[in-house]
């Protein structure tokens, strides 16, 4: 049976747990806000290049680009994007337990984040890059690990290429998600742009007509790498919100649990004390009644 002192100390170690992840909890609701703020500003941007996109789509005729070349899928490139940091929850075991639905004789990785790195270095999968980025993704970042998946494709290293992010839907919760990158594929008309299904393969068709200028086949060629770097850009901006929201509430839960904790163990010291006062009057009346 542990000792008054020893409960004490552990009061005492779970009070400083509880200041840690209290801190913790505060810092990642400052950059939660943040973060949402940036993944949910740039929805509607996306939104309106899915419209000048299938705009354009729809006055270049027969026009085919390298991009959008559909074939065989012998090899397959998957871009993940976990966290470089850990205590998150289960963000990132949900997000890496969809890696295990993929083929590792037949596909090669990309990672962004040391995260999913560690895990394909265990895993013993095939890595062909290895990216980091900022806590505030910068577009250059997200344009490099773009600019490498379009180098493979157009190369003929790869047949098809996807990105498996948690997709950001609220605070409390982060989906894991595999979206189609390339190639892009037929462009139809959906519902929804980047959040509709099949990703940023299925753009809004637009019934406006535009005069464009220069022609639209070379206006299409310029704008289809720029659309693929900001579709990355967009996942990282969702990975992040999605990391410090699981992150945010993860810490509170933990901070929650120490406080209950310390309750527990307060109520737990003051049984305790009670009964060696209660042992200790005992014993100087049984010792008083023996003298007397």
């Amino acid at each position: 049976m542990p000792s008054t002192r020893d409960i004490r100390r552990r009061i005492k170690s779970v009070k400083n747990t509880a200041q840690i992840t209290k801190a913790m909890q505060m810092v990642a609701s400052a950059k939660m806000r943040k973060a949402q703020q940036a993944a949910l500003s740039g929805r509607p941007y996306a939104a309106l290049m899915n419209e000048v996109l299938s705009a354009v789509a729809g006055n270049t005729g027969d026009f085919t680009n390298p991009l959008m070349e559909v074939r065989p899928v012998k090899k397959r490139a998957v871009i993940i994007v976990s966290t470089d940091k850990g205590l998150c929850g289960g963000l990132n075991t949900n997000l890496l337990r969809e890696v295990g639905k993929f083929d590792k004789d037949t596909t090669v990785f990309v990672t962004a984040g040391r995260k999913a790195s560690q895990f394909i270095a265990r895993s013993k999968r095939p890595l062909a890059a290895e990216f980091t980025y900022r806590d505030n993704p910068l577009f250059s970042e997200a344009r490099a690990i773009s600019k490498f998946a379009q180098d493979m494709f157009l190369k003929g290293e790869v047949d098809r290429v996807d990105v498996l992010f948690s997709n950001f839907i609220n605070v409390m919760t982060q989906k894991p998600e595999v979206r189609s990158f390339l190639p892009i594929g037929e462009i139809k008309a959906v519902e929804a742009g980047l959040d509709g299904e099949g990703g940023g393969a299925a753009l809004v068709k637009s019934t406006t007509e535009y005069l464009f200028e220069p022609g639209a086949e070379q206006l299409f060629g310029n704008l289809l790498p720029h659309y693929l770097n900001f579709q990355i850009y967009q996942v990282l901006l969702e990975a992040k919100a999605s990391e410090h929201s699981a992150r945010m509430v993860a810490m509170k839960s933990a901070t929650d649990n120490a406080k209950q904790m310390i309750k527990d163990l307060t109520l737990e010291y003051n049984k305790l004390r009670q009964a060696n006062i209660t042992r200790e009057l005992l014993e100087i009346t049984s010792a008083a009644m023996a003298m007397g």
